[in-house]
């Protein structure tokens, strides 16, 4: 693909500022919303049953992550996922944690199979066990088994292009090395530094952020890959920024300042985007 094409991917979620309705991780759910508004996106929390319908209606794009799951936040989630389904809103739904309990498993793959979200979006492990496949999930984080490495990248490539044709929808593994697939075109993408796994809360704040660029975008494959490759090269962006003084604080602050000023410019000659 063209680097052109994830400028435009970019401009276009500034240019839109579409409004997503964000059923997200207690834990970074603070995050997630400087987040999309720093990428020049709305966002709005709620997880209440009887809110979420009227909420999700007058937004564009629908983040379900199942991080902090209860009894509660899953009815909302489903009401809000039928929701989206009946309008054709964006859905980005992240199985944090599937694997690591029968409940998140269970709770993650009743979400795919009813509301047949546009986007998958997790890490290698979470991926694996949502797709019935043997994982060794460490929480809600990558087994290092299970992660993409050069050594292995054709063969997870494979693997997330076969789910991705199976589920009908994009697939983004995210780690080291993000593998993005629509089960015909797939590619790996390898922007990003590893001080970004020493924060909470990247990979949500970049599911919050993709239902804002599916939404500005009508080609969901690239829009997913504009949305990952920004991510990556924001963290590179704040990484640069720091001096000795400077620890995981520093970098969450530096993270949410180079989600502000990444221009489509920056993203077009510093992503780094391979076809496979």
């Amino acid at each position: 693909m063209k680097s052109t094409e994830l400028a435009t991917c970019l401009d276009a979620v500034r240019a839109t500022s579409p409004l997503v309705h964000c059923i997200t991780n207690y834990v970074t759910v603070n995050d997630c919303a400087n987040a999309l508004l720093a990428i020049g996106a709305s966002p709005i929390m709620s997880d209440e049953p009887d809110d979420v319908e009227d909420i999700t209606s007058i937004c564009q794009g629908l983040d379900l992550n199942i991080g902090t799951l209860n009894r509660r936040s899953i009815e909302g989630m489903g009401r809000a996922g039928a929701k989206a389904a009946q309008l054709g809103h964006a859905i980005v739904l992240d199985p944090v944690g599937a694997g690591a309990s029968h409940l998140r498993t269970d709770t993650a793959r009743q979400l795919l199979e009813s509301y047949h979200p546009t986007l998958v979006r997790g890490n290698m492990s979470e991926v694996r066990a949502l797709g019935g496949a043997s994982s060794s999930t460490r929480g809600v984080d990558a087994s290092a088994a299970d992660v993409a490495t050069r050594d292995n990248l054709h063969e997870s490539a494979g693997f997330v292009a076969r789910l991705a044709q199976a589920w009908g929808c994009t697939v983004a593994v995210t780690g080291a090395i993000d593998i993005v697939s629509d089960g015909t075109r797939t590619c790996a993408i390898t922007n990003g530094v590893p001080m970004m796994s020493r924060i909470t809360g990247t990979g949500c704040m970049l599911s919050a952020l993709l239902p804002a660029f599916l939404a500005a975008g009508t080609d969901a494959f690239l829009a997913t890959v504009a949305g990952v490759a920004t991510m990556g090269v924001c963290g590179q962006k704040a990484r640069s920024r720091m001096t000795g003084a400077d620890g995981t604080g520093s970098f969450r602050t530096y993270l949410i300042d180079a989600l502000s000023t990444v221009t489509g410019a920056e993203l077009a000659d510093a992503a780094r985007v391979e076809d496979l």
